[in-house]
């Protein structure tokens, strides 16, 4: 019997291709936005999300308020149970702002570290929620490249082997030829990029920074299969100015001029101004990119593009953090910042000095309650229930009959959501092992008898531990069956 179930579980697991392989699916992927029509107001089934109309357009609106630039020195507090939904919100936000606004997540055990301090955590994911699109004219060199010659000569330190003086290449446009004659560190940049004779590409003439754009489309019927994003020929001049964008965060400002390498772009400029092997981003630091990033944003070179920085389970911080918070969120250069908690009247951890410590509503100190928008997010309906499993078997790629659906409906309102989306992949397996290419109540049920919900498995512990189960002498349980 175990030797027909492994022949049909290895006939039933799909051979790995190279060509196309599968995405991870993660626990938010089917998240895609907010789902809310043009007025604002959420639609019932609509981009990943079901159900938690309320919730979806109070965040809507608070989107609103962000793309204003009216929320800063505020707070968005997503307070509800687990399961709820919390983190989808704050990743729906997240997509409905687009990828060229900065997204910042973590969770509120990350401050605790014995190498760097919380403050410096918290300041860290802060300058990474913040972003600079800076728009700088540089002069460039682009074209097709016709020509890649390095010249050598014999290496000076020793007998053996030659050393690269220099390189000479050839660059065409529309418009004529231009023949440079560059330094041998530019043909090392060229070599990283993979350059090669028929590719269009671009240097920096300040920083001899190579890009390679693509392929010349002179080339687009060389082979049958195309591999290579193929682009047209440039127009005007080899030599031109041209207007670069460029997205970084203050986080990448920092760690840019940490360690000064030199330049001219505006990642080192700071370097400049301060002297000296810095190993680590201090305050001082920090205030002296701020004025140059403030100097550059008067000047119209750059602008400032506030992110969103979320923190679940904010519970988890500590007095300390929450007042480093009130600092922060009053700083003129901040992110909009989103907070999750599943708790409800819960202690503030770091207030624990004699006896019992201060109990505050989502263990979040009252000074900075006040300064948060608070979303609640509920529990979901049977209904909502069957919606999100439908969602996350499309997503899965999983077939569940109907009566498999009712089932695992019943067991997510009778345990958890959480649970009942759990089960669908061991089901799915027990369901292949048997050759069918659906799940089937008896798939549904025999994965339940395997697995333990959280609600069973602690009823299961309680009754252990009173007695009708023996246990160790320290105490661990011994059989839970």
């Amino acid at each position: 019997m175990a030797a027909m179930a492994s022949g049909a579980s290895q006939s039933a697991v799909p051979l790995a291709s190279t060509a196309a392989r599968d995405a991870r699916i993660a626990t938010h992927s089917h998240i895609k936005g907010l789902g809310l029509d043009e007025h604002g107001v959420a639609i019932e089934l609509a981009r990943g999300f079901v159900g938690q109309k309320s919730a979806r357009e109070a965040c809507g609106l608070v989107l609103d308020l962000i793309r204003q630039r009216k929320f800063a020195g505020r707070a968005l507090l997503l307070a509800g149970g687990p399961g709820t939904g919390k983190t989808a919100l704050a990743l729906g936000m997240a997509h409905e702002l687009g990828h060229k606004v900065p997204f910042c997540p973590m969770v509120g055990s990350e401050v605790y570290s014995t190498e760097v301090k919380k403050t410096e955590v918290l300041m860290e994911n802060f300058r990474r929620a913040i972003g600079l699109r800076v728009r700088e004219t540089k002069e460039v060199y682009e074209g097709e490249l016709t020509e890649l010659t390095p010249t050598e000569a014999e290496n000076p330190l020793s007998g053996y082997g030659k050393t690269i003086v220099h390189v000479v290449i050839a660059l065409k446009t529309v418009k004529g030829t231009k023949q440079l004659r560059l330094d041998p560190s530019i043909y090392e940049s060229i070599l990283k990029e993979r350059v090669s004779v028929g590719d269009v590409i671009y240097i920096e003439a300040n920083t001899g920074a190579v890009k390679r754009v693509g392929r010349s489309d002179a080339y687009a019927t060389e082979f049958d299969l195309e591999a290579d994003e193929y682009v047209p020929l440039p127009k005007g001049d080899v030599q031109k100015r041209k207007e670069v964008v460029q997205d970084v965060t203050l986080h990448d400002l920092d760690m840019a001029n940490a360690k000064p390498q030199g330049g001219q772009d505006i990642m080192s400029v700071v370097g400049q101004l301060v002297k000296g092997r810095r190993t680590e981003i201090t305050d001082k630091l920090r205030a002296e990119i701020n004025k140059v990033v403030d100097k550059y944003i008067q000047q119209g070179i750059a602008e400032l593009v506030p992110g969103v920085l979320f923190i679940d389970e904010v519970h988890m911080l500590d007095i300390e953090c929450f007042t480093y918070l009130n600092r922060a969120l009053e700083s003129t250069i901040s992110p909009h910042v989103i907070l999750a908690t599943n708790r409800g009247q819960s202690t503030v951890r770091g207030t624990e000095f004699d006896g019992a410590g201060v109990t505050a509503p989502h263990g979040i100190p009252l000074d900075l309650l006040d300064r948060c928008m608070i979303v609640r997010t509920l529990p979901y309906s049977q209904d909502e229930i069957q919606g999100v499993i439908r969602i996350r078997t499309g997503i899965e790629g999983i077939v569940v009959a109907d009566d498999a659906l009712t089932k695992l409906t019943e067991l997510g309102a009778r345990t958890s959501l959480r649970f009942a989306l759990q089960i669908l992949a061991p089901a799915s397996v027990l369901a292949s092992v048997l050759g069918r290419s659906e799940i089937t109540v008896q798939d549904v049920e025999q994965a339940n008898s395997l697995f333990l919900d959280a609600r069973e498995s602690a009823r299961n512990l309680q009754s252990g531990m009173l007695g009708s189960a023996p246990s160790g002498s320290d105490g661990t349980l011994m059989d839970v069956a």
